[in-house]
C-alpha cells in the first residue's frame, strides 16, 4: 500500500508547482490549485492617526527645511 502524503504537504506542492493531480484507484482524477490572490500583497489596511493632510504636508516642509 502506497503511504498517502498529508495534507499540507500536497498544499505545498500545489503552492510550489501550481497544482497537484491526485488520481484514484478508480481512475478518477482531481486537481487541487491554489487559488489566485484576489489582493496585492502590499495592499494594507490603513492606520488613523487623526492627522490631516495639511499637518502631514506641513511636517514634511518642516522636515526638508531643517535636513536639506
Amino acid at each position: 500500500m502506497k503511504l498517502l502524503p498529508s495534507l499540507l504537504s500536497l498544499l505545498e506542492v500545489a503552492q510550489r508547482d501550481g497544482a497537484v493531480r491526485i488520481r484514484r484507484r478508480d481512475g478518477r482524477s482531481f486537481v487541487l490549485q491554489p487559488e489566485p490572490a484576489d489582493s496585492s500583497p502590499l495592499d494594507v489596511a490603513g492606520v488613523d492617526l487623526g492627522v490631516t493632510t495639511e499637518e502631514i504636508v506641513t511636517m514634511i516642509r518642516e522636515g526638508r527645511e531643517r535636513y536639506g
